[in-house]
């Protein structure tokens, strides 16, 4: 039996322009000024710095005035577009952005050449007196570490690979021999450590001997669980010794660095630089707000290009070359054009967004007390700005506001409410900063539990569960009470 149904089905779909504004506008200030110099760099219709003449607005009254070409027949090619798209008639400086204030001035610091954290372990063997194989091993376990300076597969394993990978044919012996002897002299000390509590035992033996080097030894060989778990009670039974004594041995196994590696200033890791896309000045109570200038660029669409269109129409003959040539140059005018209409209605985008978000927490960027932030959440601000939710968590998770109170991720603004003993709502921020307030003030000697910070957040007029205290405890990157006790 045949059925026949009817479906309506309600579909939007993003043209490519928006999709490209919505990943301009998600762009913080450094990506987007790299952003904005590939596209003068790809397009050269697009130029920057300022220019007497408003070409945006000259391209678009005139540019339709070409169309009719489309269709005509050419019958020759006595004029030669191509000689007005030759990079060399673009000169350097249109190709640069120009575009800050005088305090924005870019400055540029020389960069000292480093080498990676591997290489200078390999360059360490230099003062070692070591046979050919021994050099290849130590430089296969140096090889085997990863960036934070361990060696996390079994020897066994490595012997296996040099085996296979470079024909050398060692037992695991010879392998240890050569990571406990050379290995583990390299500097940093700890490095080649294939656990946590060998490579804080490795730094331990590197350090003048003394009672509290020594305590420290016996603890992490012999009672590395009870000190994981600060079982301080276990550990003065243990060794019969005074608190201060136990504490000065905890004091040295805290100087340790338990990722060697990752301290190595040569080693390539990603650094991100923080440009604030948004500045926010109090004065005499009034806030300003401002916007980066580097977001804010000056971009005109090239004159030079729109005369070739002009050389176009006003030739009497044209041939098929110049056509193709024509529908380039028109193809780039467009593009340039999109590019600074999707600049503008960026800038308009971020400034509207932080402009509500200032509106909404005022008290915050007045007096720049954290339990002043109020509920707050996407929609609130979308609502008052008539933008899509989508836009302002853009918006909201990749830029930052320079406030007199320091740099903030803008999405910290953002919290859901809850209901205090009053009735009244407040911000999930303002129940965190007392929690975080309690804690730092506990007896470290006697950490309050989740249970017990939950009864003296509902005494100040907090009621919440233990298991949500323990949510945002997380959050604040606060361990449990266990592990925040000192001896």
């Amino acid at each position: 039996m045949l059925k026949q149904n009817l479906q309506f089905k309600l579909s939007q779909k993003l043209s490519p322009q928006q999709i490209q504004l919505m990943k301009l506008i998600q762009l913080p200030t450094l990506a987007f000024e790299q952003r904005l110099k590939e596209e003068l760099v790809e397009n050269p219709a697009l130029e920057s710095g300022k220019d007497e003449v408003n070409d945006a607005d000259e391209f678009q009254d005139n540019s339709n005035e070409f169309d009719d070409y489309d269709n005509e027949h050419i019958d020759t090619d006595d004029i030669n577009i191509d000689d007005y798209l030759s990079d060399d008639e673009i000169p350097d400086y249109k190709l640069k952005s120009n575009n800050y204030s005088d305090d924005d001035d870019e400055t540029f610091m020389p960069i000292e050449a480093q080498i990676s954290f591997h290489q200078n372990l390999i360059e360490q063997l230099n003062t070692f007196i070591l046979t050919d194989e021994e050099r290849t091993i130590a430089e296969f376990l140096i090889g085997s570490m990863d960036d934070m300076g361990y060696i996390r597969r079994d020897i066994q394993d490595i012997v296996d690979d040099m085996a296979f990978t470079q024909g050398i044919y060692a037992s695991e012996e010879q392998v240890k021999s050569i990571l406990e002897s050379i290995i583990h002299e390299l500097e940093p000390s700890g490095v080649g450590a294939r656990d946590l509590q060998e490579c804080l035992l490795l730094q331990l033996h590197s350090k003048t001997p003394n009672e509290s080097i020594d305590l420290a030894k016996d603890i992490i060989e012999n009672q590395f669980e009870a000190f994981t778990k600060k079982h301080y009670d276990k550990l003065l039974q243990k060794y019969n010794v005074s608190q201060s004594q136990l504490r000065k041995a905890i004091d040295e196994i805290e100087k340790l660095n338990p990722k060697p590696g990752g301290s190595f200033s040569g080693s390539s890791r990603a650094v991100e630089h923080i440009i604030p896309d948004f500045t926010v000045k109090v004065d005499d109570g009034e806030i300003e707000l401002h916007l980066n200038s580097r977001n804010a660029p000056e971009l005109h669409v090239s004159k030079d290009y729109q005369e070739m269109l002009q050389t176009y129409k006003e030739a009497n003959e044209k041939s098929s070359a110049q056509k193709d040539a024509v529908q380039f140059i028109k193809q780039k005018l467009d593009g340039a054009k999109w590019f600074i209409d999707a600049i503008k209605q960026r800038q308009e985008t971020l400034f509207v967004t932080m402009s509500a978000i200032i509106e909404y927490q005022k008290d915050y960027f007045l007096e720049g007390e954290e339990t002043k932030i109020r509920p707050m959440i996407l929609k609130d601000i979308a609502d008052m700005v008539g933008l899509d939710i989508s836009t302002i968590s853009r918006v909201a998770n990749s830029k930052y506001v320079d406030t007199p109170y320091g740099t903030k991720l803008i999405k910290e603004f953002f919290s859901e409410a809850m209901t205090n003993d009053q009735g009244e709502e407040v911000s999930t921020i303002e129940i965190k900063k007392i929690l975080q307030n309690i804690i730092a003030d506990e007896d470290k000697q006697k950490p309050l539990p989740d249970d017990k910070l939950a009864e003296m957040l509902k005494e100040k007029g907090y009621p919440i569960a233990r298991r949500t205290v323990a949510k945002y405890r997380e959050q604040l990157d606060i361990p449990v009470a266990r592990m925040r006790k000192k001896i």
